[in-house]
């Protein structure tokens, strides 16, 4: 008797379940086909811009070994004179590697907007060379293919500080019917499960049942990897995911370091055109075999740089971002306060670190950039073929009717 009322019990579990399922696909759909796409999109993005930017990427000047680059501020005054910007730079990416450009950015925000094309009032990239400040290329980033392909993936081209939870209300929606597929899936018997591992269309004709082994099939093999992404992606739109991600990697015991209390030692005096290359010497020789480093260019005598100090990131391998330094400078005397190098960090930072790479597949390179790439038009095609086997069951009934 227990038995008969525990089966019934699953088996109405199973059709909530079930209605549940259909119901949040339908909701979102269109949704997770539009996310799927645009990050299978955006997964190659570094290796077609790297590719079709080449001949500026490399300045082409000869006999760098025996040049010195120019001043920082006065490439700054070189490519103001060049171009006809409203918008002071923002910041600058210094290569390690003396045949590469510098990338120069101009880069403003505005707060007040609603829309991705709005906050942003200008995003352009000038490939620089360092040696005679003459601007090689400048590209409008903000109206590129791959940064809208971005900001459609992250906020549906909404405004980011809400358009991002607009995105992960669908990914979270997405996680629950990740679960409740792989509850579905789960096969009775052994008979059931050779079916729902592969393909097995040797006699069947019916599109309507491939469609259904379609869906199950990847959307088996692309769970984990769904969810992977999912969480990843989520972490850009939650800060509690980030902080959940964090403290179960370091099981709640090691708060996340805060360098706010390091604060500028010397005078304001001591602050001068050549701060910036103090520090730009200092980090090349800290990691001559880095890939780049990066920092907010601010001015020389006005304190208006976004962060206390100089803060640089330093990026030490091509295509990803997990192996990364801090470093932080007196903004005046330009000497070096604090440096925070990947051996300093707790597992949870490192994972924290590595959160992009994973989200995009360049965490290993291009194999599992390929890998992100097929599961996310896998997962784009689930909307599609769930909402074929529920339009084929509609008409099934109509046409019993």
């Amino acid at each position: 008797m227990s038995k008969s009322i525990n089966n019934k019990f699953f088996l109405n579990l199973k059709k909530w379940i079930k209605k549940m399922h259909l119901w949040l696909g339908l909701f979102i759909g269109i949704l997770i086909l539009i996310i799927s796409l645009t990050g299978a999109l955006y997964v190659f993005k570094d290796e077609i811009e790297n590719y079709n930017r080449k001949e500026f990427i490399y300045h082409q000047e000869q006999d760098v070994e025996n040049k010195e680059v120019l001043p920082i501020r006065s490439l700054e005054k070189l490519i103001d004179n060049q171009v006809n910007e409203k918008f002071p730079l923002h910041w600058v990416e210094i290569p390690l590697d003396k045949k590469k450009s510098y990338k120069f950015y101009w880069y403003e925000h505005n707060t007040h907007a609603w829309n991705y094309f709005d906050e942003f009032p200008v995003y352009k990239l000038a490939y620089v060379n360092p040696y005679n400040g003459q601007i090689l290329k400048i590209y409008d980033e903000k109206n590129g293919f791959f940064n809208i392909v971005k900001m459609i993936h992250w906020s549906f081209l909404l405004k980011m500080d809400w358009g991002k939870y607009v995105v992960g209300i669908p990914v979270l929606i997405y996680i629950i019917m990740l679960i409740s597929g792989i509850v579905l899936w789960w096969p009775k018997n052994k008979s059931a499960r050779k079916q729902r591992i592969w393909f097995r269309w040797k006699n069947i004709k019916n599109w309507k049942r491939k469609n259904y082994d379609l869906h199950n099939i990847f959307g088996f093999y692309t769970s984990i990897f769904g969810l992977l992404f999912a969480i990843t992606g989520l972490f850009y739109s939650y800060l509690l995911v980030g902080q959940i991600i964090y403290a179960i990697f370091t099981l709640g015991s090691d708060p996340a370091p805060n360098f706010s209390n390091i604060t500028t030692q010397a005078p304001i005096e001591m602050r001068t055109y050549q701060t910036l290359d103090k520090i730009n010497a200092k980090v090349n020789n800290l990691y001559p075999n880095a890939e780049s480093f990066s920092f907010d260019l601010g001015h020389p005598h006005i304190d208006n740089h976004e962060h206390p100090n100089f803060q640089i990131y330093v990026k030490h391998l091509p295509g990803v971002y997990y192996k990364n330094s801090l470093l932080i400078f007196d903004e005046n005397s330009g000497e070096l306060l604090k440096n925070y190098d990947p051996e300093d960090k707790n597992l949870g930072e490192k994972v924290i670190a590595a959160n992009y790479d994973i989200h995009v597949g360049s965490i290993a390179g291009l194999p599992t950039k390929i890998l992100a790439f097929v599961v996310s038009l896998l997962i784009a095609s689930m909307p599609v073929t769930g909402f074929l086997i529920w339009k084929g069951r509609k008409n099934r009934k109509v046409k019993s009717i």
